[in-house]
């Protein structure tokens, strides 16, 4: 296989957004492992509430286009309510199969407080919808405000986490290479779901 081409989504708005800093120590360590990667922040990207009715713009063309070339994405998010934000939620809305079929996907999940389990089970089962394969490796981090500073890890073992995660996305890039590089999408589950 070539260089595995990573990306990471980050479903936060936040300016000093806790998963954005984790996100960014996943690529790290992807790359070490010899990824091409790319932080897709959606703070900076302008992706409208989505709406099926409405014509694409170029930035949810560019998004789509960027998620249906990876070969592995994680997907990040705060915890809010026990699940995944709005943000995030609409960028995986403007996806389907196309974008994820037989895409290798990860999980890191922020929480201020209480637990991630659900944010996680939500994740796993819209990506398991759109034929997409999840690692077993998984980050949560409960209590992300004392977990940073600045942009570094000070919790033991929590940067060991992170960038595992990283490396476990980049080794796992290749679980169905071909057809997502024929692009002719070929379904993980032959369904007409």
């Amino acid at each position: 296989m070539t260089r595995p081409d990573v990306v990471a989504v980050c479903g936060s708005r936040r300016e000093g957004s806790y998963t954005r800093r984790a996100l960014r120590t996943a690529l790290d360590a992807a790359a070490e492992a010899g990824a091409d990667t790319e932080l897709l922040d959606l703070r900076t990207i302008d992706l409208p509430p989505f709406d099926p009715d409405a014509e694409e713009g170029e930035a949810v063309t560019e998004f789509k286009r960027r998620v249906r070339e990876a070969d592995a994405v994680i997907l990040g998010s705060p915890v809010y309510h026990g699940s995944y934000s709005a943000t995030l939620k609409d960028a995986l809305d403007y996806c389907g199969k196309d974008e994820f079929t037989d895409a290798t996907v990860g999980l890191l999940a922020t929480a201020g407080g209480g637990s991630y389990a659900s944010t996680f089970d939500h994740l796993r089962t819209v990506v398991r919808s759109v034929h997409g394969w999840t690692i077993p490796t998984q980050v949560g981090i409960r209590g992300a405000y004392d977990k940073f500073d600045g942009s570094e890890v000070v919790e033991p073992g929590l940067e060991d986490r992170i960038r595992k995660l990283g490396r476990e996305v980049a080794a796992n890039a290749d679980v169905a290479p071909a057809a997502r590089r024929e692009r002719g999408v070929v379904a993980a589950v032959d369904c007409d779901d």
